[in-house]
Order: structure tokens, then C-alpha cells, then sequence
């Protein structure tokens, strides 16, 4: 059978594939006409498989033509809606198929496939799983029930008997026995497994798409906020560079305009010189506007907060908030506090709230995070650990099956996190701890300022 992808419609809650609650999205329009019409083909072949059934001889006296429709009906037509109410079906699928069987319909080869698509479908497509267990193990073992009363039954016809006169540990009774025990063995094991791999592959398919948005989401984010840093770093070279010079050159022309001596022409160069000081007042003015445009629009592509306003010494706040939602966290500066430059305060920042985010979702609620900011004589370290003990907890009482130290998510939180110090020109450390949990260890280089830099000269 071939189960086509299901992608995420509208309306739809976007639940996370590790979330035990995670469901298969209902059958698409597509998808339930395909069901009809398979239904259709499968009855047509049944009834053409009755009409050779009955021509072959396959029994003594045979169902009439009216009741092996009906039977042949009540056990393929219900295949229409198989992935709108898989367990329904699947019980009316079985009841048919004994039915038709102890009738007598001269057909096996249609009703077998129809009884292997009912019992696979409900693996497949059973949105409440315990459900999907119950009645797979009742239809199952049921339909072995069945079979052993028919074998019994069959073992003291004395017309059956007939044919398997010969004695033995192996004799061609106890053989035959062994045939239809291993053959329904497998197909129903067949069924099951085949259904439960496609309820899997389709959990794989909606992971997979869920970390390709979440990648996309935090590359949109990461762009974003590049382009907010650059207009930030255009505005200090605005402000220190460009606004600093423009000043000096209004204050020198203010200076030669009073220094000037009184003499022929006098006047027109204390004229020239006032026009000097207007336009650099005018040049200021403009500039300082440009400036605030720049640093004010803080709420485009979609920021939560100014870009100016998250740095390092916002960290206890979002320590404090973390620890709000239920989990223990710390936080400690080691060192002598220095000032960073905003971009690194920022990508610190940025840094501690996706770690402490991921410490939530995957270490357990139960965990310990450590927060420490170090400064260094060259550097700043910002380093985020958990214990992992919550983790712990939740694989032993069974709820999980995360090995420990490892992490659930695809990772992609960390992807944005080695962006943020490459930009800087540092290292990121990530991985599990020797005691258990794991750690985010991010290492940034610090650029001392050159001791005798060249003042610019005004000409």
C-alpha cells in the first residue's frame, strides 16, 4: 500500500511530532476519493473471483449469487472510508470476511486483501493509538480463534479424514495444521507491522517538516536581526564619526569668524564663515534625525523587544522568567564586568534565551540551569549547563526514551547559536556533560582598543 504524504493544513494545530499527543492529520479530499475507488475495484475483482470461484468447483454446495454479492459487499465497500474510521471498518472488514467464509462464497483471494488492508489501515491511520492496539489485538485474536475451531472442526470430519490416513509425527494433518497456523501467523504479523512502519514514517515526515520551519524561522530571525545590527552600526558611525566632524568643522568656523581681525573684506569672510556654521548646525540637525530613524525603527522585521535594549545586563530578568515557569535556574558574573560591544552583548543575549529555552524543552522540568558569565582579560565566556536530572527522571518513569545527555530537537537552535559567535569571531561549545546534562559554552574575543590611532584631520 502506498500512503501519500499528509502536508499540514489550514486549521490544523501545528502539535510537535515528539509530543505523545501527536496525531496524523485527517485523510485529504484526495486521499478518500482514492479510498472509494479502490473500494469499487476490489468488489468488482471479488466478483469476478466469485464467478471463477464457482466455475472452478472451489465447494460442494456454494453460496447463491445473491447472498455472495451481499457478503462481498459488506466486506469491501466499507473500504471507502478505511482512514476516516479505520477501526470501525477493519471489525465490519472481519465479520465479513467470517461470514463469507462459513457461507461459503466462492472467494478467498479478494477477501484476504481486503482483511490485510482493514487490519493495516488501522495501524496506519488510527489517530488514538491504545485504540488502535485494542482492537487490533481483538480482531487478531479473534480471527486465531477462528481458525483453531475450523482446524478442530475439520480434524473430525470424517470426510477431511479421509485424505490424511497416514500417521506420523508429521503427518500430512498435522502438517497442513502447521501451514495455516504459520501462514496466518505472518499475515496478520505482516499487517500489523507494515501498519505501525507507516504510522511511523508518516511522524518521521511531519518531524522533518517541522525542523525545516523551525530552520527557516530561525534564519529569518538571524537575517533580521543582522540587518536591525548593521542599521544600528550605520547609526554610531553616523553619530561618532560623521555627526563628530561636521560638529568640529561648525565650532572652528564659530572660532575664525570671532578671531577675525577687522580689516578690508572682513565682512564677507565673517559672512562666509557664518553660512559655514548654519550649515553644519543644519548638517547636525539632519544627521541627528537620521540617527534616531535608525535607532528608533526597532520594531521592524518583526522584533519582540529594541535591539538596544537586550544585552548582558538583561540576563538575571530573563534567568528570573525562566525560573518563573517551574525551573530552577542561577545565575552568576565571574570576573570584573566590562563593557561589550552592543553587538556581542546582543548575540549573548540571544544566546542564554535559546539555551535556557532548550533546557525547558529537553533536559525535563526537573532540571538545574546554571547560568555564568565570565570576563576574561580578553574574551568573554557566557556558559548555560543543565544537570540533566529532570531528564533522567523522565526517561526511568518511562515517559521518554531520550538517551541521556543527548538532546530530542534536530539542533537547529544551535545552528543559529555558531552563526551568532562566527559573526563575532568566536568559538561555540555544545555537548553533553561528564556529570550529566549538557552545556552551551560560548567564547568571544574581545579587541582591545589601539592605544595610538591617528586622529582624522580637518582640511
Amino acid at each position: 500500500m502506498t500512503i501519500a504524504a499528509v502536508s499540514v493544513e489550514p486549521g490544523q494545530p501545528d502539535v510537535d511530532p515528539d509530543d505523545p499527543a501527536w496525531t496524523r492529520n485527517p485523510p485529504s479530499p484526495e486521499q478518500r476519493r482514492a479510498d472509494v475507488l479502490g473500494a469499487v475495484v476490489l468488489f468488482v475483482g471479488a466478483v469476478l473471483s466469485v464467478v471463477l470461484g464457482r466455475t472452478a468447483g472451489m465447494y460442494d454446495e456454494p453460496a447463491s449469487g445473491a447472498v455472495s454479492l451481499a457478503w462481498l459487499a459488506a466486506a469491501t465497500l466499507p473500504l471507502a472510508c478505511r482512514r476516516r474510521w479505520p477501526s470501525f471498518v477493519l471489525v465490519v472488514v472481519a465479520g465479513a470476511f467470517v461470514g463469507a467464509v462459513t457461507m461459503q462464497v466462492p472467494e478467498t483471494l479478494f477477501l484476504n486483501i481486503v482483511l490485510f488492508t482493514a487490519l493495516y489501515t488501522v495501524g496506519a491511520w488510527e489517530r488514538t493509538r491504545r485504540r488502535a492496539l485494542l482492537v487490533r489485538a481483538l480482531v487478531v485474536t479473534g480471527m486465531l480463534g477462528w481458525l483453531v475451531v475450523s482446524l478442530f472442526q475439520a480434524t473430525t470430519d470424517p470426510d477431511v479424514l479421509e485424505h490424511f490416513d497416514n500417521v506420523g509425527a508429521f503427518s500430512p494433518l498435522v502438517a497442513y495444521m502447521l501451514i495455516q497456523m504459520l501462514t496466518n501467523l505472518l499475515y496478520f504479523s505482516g499487517a500489523w507491522w507494515f501498519g505501525d512502519h507507516a504510522w511511523s514514517a508518516a511522524r518521521d515526515r511531519a518531524r522533518m517538516r517541522r525542523r525545516t520551519r523551525e530552520l527557516q524561522a530561525e534564519r529569518a530571525r538571524v537575517e533580521a536581526q543582522a540587518v536591525t545590527i548593521e542599521r544600528l552600526r550605520l547609526a554610531r558611525e553616523l553619530h561618532d564619526a560623521v555627526a563628530h566632524h561636521v560638529s568640529v568643522m561648525g565650532v572652528q568656523a564659530a572660532a575664525a569668524r570671532m578671531l577675525l581681525p577687522p580689516g578690508p573684506g572682513s565682512e564677507r569672510v565673517a559672512a562666509a564663515l557664518e553660512q559655514v556654521e548654519d550649515s553644519a548646525r543644519d548638517a547636525i540637525d539632519e544627521l541627528h534625525g537620521l540617527v534616531g530613524t535608525l535607532r528608533d525603527d526597532d520594531q521592524v522585521h518583526g522584533l519582540d523587544e529594541p535591539v538596544g535594549s537586550l544585552a548582558v545586563t538583561r540576563l538575571p530578568e530573563l534567568v528570573a522568567e525562566v525560573a518563573g515557569t517551574g525551573l530552577t535556574a542561577t545565575y552568576r558574573v565571574v570576573g570584573e564586568p566590562a563593557p561589550l560591544p552592543p553587538v556581542v552583548s546582543l548575540n549573548l543575549y540571544r544566546i542564554a534565551q535559546e539555551a535556557l529555552t532548550n533546557v525547558r524543552k529537553h533536559a525535563g522540568p526537573d532540571a538545574t540551569a546554571d547560568v555564568r558569565l565570565r570576563y576574561l582579560d580578553d574574551a568573554v565566556e557566557l556558559e548555560v549547563a543543565d544537570d540533566g536530572n529532570g531528564l533522567r527522571r523522565t526517561v526511568l518513569a518511562g515517559v521518554g526514551r531520550t538517551p541521556a545527555g543527548g538532546r530530542a530537537s534536530g539542533g537547529f537552535g544551535i545552528v543559529g547559536m555558531h552563526e551568532r559567535v562566527a559573526a563575532d569571531g568566536g568559538v561555540l561549545t555544545t555537548g553533553p556533560r561528564r556529570a550529566g546534562g549538557f552545556v552551551v559554552r560560548a567564547h568571544v574575543p574581545l579587541r582591545r582598543p589601539r592605544e595610538s590611532a591617528p586622529e582624522a584631520t580637518d582640511v
